[in-house]
């Protein structure tokens, strides 16, 4: 018995100097920066910054370069602070926003559903041709707005989500969320979009829906710029073209192409307004300065 309890004791000390001996060798310095820049990020870990949660942005910006700026939920205030520990200037980054790309307009409702209060489960339980007539069409069940981490975006009376752009960070939660990808998420520039994903030919997408694309073309002859073509039946912007002229919107017969562009721009300049730094006040002129013995001696 004694002999078995000192081989047990020697062999767990072997063991012991053994993980010593390989936890000094193999030890990793880490840079306390990562930590820091950890703590600055949100936490929301959607990965709108391209890499693998907040840990690992942290990760990209300390140890490869990554710019300082590409915290969507965090903003300028993230920017600023997460540039401030790597000591370099944050460089203002563009706003970006989900878009819905359906209006689901007088669709039919094709059958009754009764599972799970959610569009991926509805989407798998309707192989068949889906829950409504149009099988591109938001399912409207909310699943987009239930994952939002900034209640950004409301399910409509007619069951359609709204996105609140005032709350939207641009995260891209909803668009990992949407089984049927009808939300892309971009740059507040971007302000015309084509709302509808529908590639079916005129005749029938027309039939489905009140406001889908039917692929006339109207849009595309109208473009000055070239930026828009029908693509598989449905209008597609190459944004690389694109002015942001309007014309594609008030030729469109169905309504599909349309523009936020003044009101991202209101406020856009109301945020400015805002963040601006206010001006100091200028110090009195001399000549409103209460008269002094002096100077009234001056004047005499």
């Amino acid at each position: 018995m004694g002999t078995a309890l000192l081989s047990m004791a020697l062999l767990g000390g072997a063991l012991g100097l053994i993980l010593a001996i390989a936890s000094k060798k193999f030890h990793v310095d880490v840079d306390p920066r990562v930590e820091q820049v950890t703590e600055a990020l949100p936490g929301v870990n959607c990965g709108a910054c391209g890499y693998p949660g907040c840990s690992g942005y942290a990760e990209a910006v300390v140890l490869s370069g990554a710019k300082p700026n590409l915290c969507a939920p965090g903003g300028a205030d993230v920017a600023t602070a997460v540039a401030g520990i790597m000591g370099v200037e944050a460089e203002a980054a563009e706003a970006a926003f989900a878009v819905v790309q359906c209006q689901k307009t007088k669709v039919a409702t094709r059958y009754s559903y009764a599972g799970l209060k959610d569009c991926r489960s509805a989407n798998i339980a309707g192989l068949a041709g889906g829950l409504i007539g149009c099988t591109y069409g938001c399912l409207g069940l909310g699943t987009c707005a239930g994952t939002c981490p900034f209640d950004a975006i409301k399910m409509s009376a007619d069951d359609l989500p709204i996105i609140d752009e005032d709350r939207c960070t641009g995260c891209r939660q909803c668009m990992g969320a949407c089984p049927r990808n009808l939300i892309r998420v971009d740059g507040e520039k971007r302000s015309v979009f084509v709302r509808c994903t529908n590639q079916d030919k005129g005749a029938l997408a027309g039939k489905v829906c009140g406001k889908a694309c039917i692929a006339c073309k109207k849009c595309e002859k109208e473009c000055p710029f070239d930026a828009i073509h029908v693509t598989d039946n449905l209008a597609v912007i190459d944004y690389e073209k694109c002015k942001l002229c309007g014309k594609c919107v008030k030729v469109c017969p169905k309504e599909v192409i349309v523009s936020l562009r003044k009101e991202r721009t209101a406020r856009r300049k109301a945020r400015e307004a805002a963040n601006a730094t206010p001006a100091v006040p200028e110090p009195a002129a001399a000549a409103a300065a209460p008269e002094t013995t002096e100077t009234k001696e001056e004047a005499s």
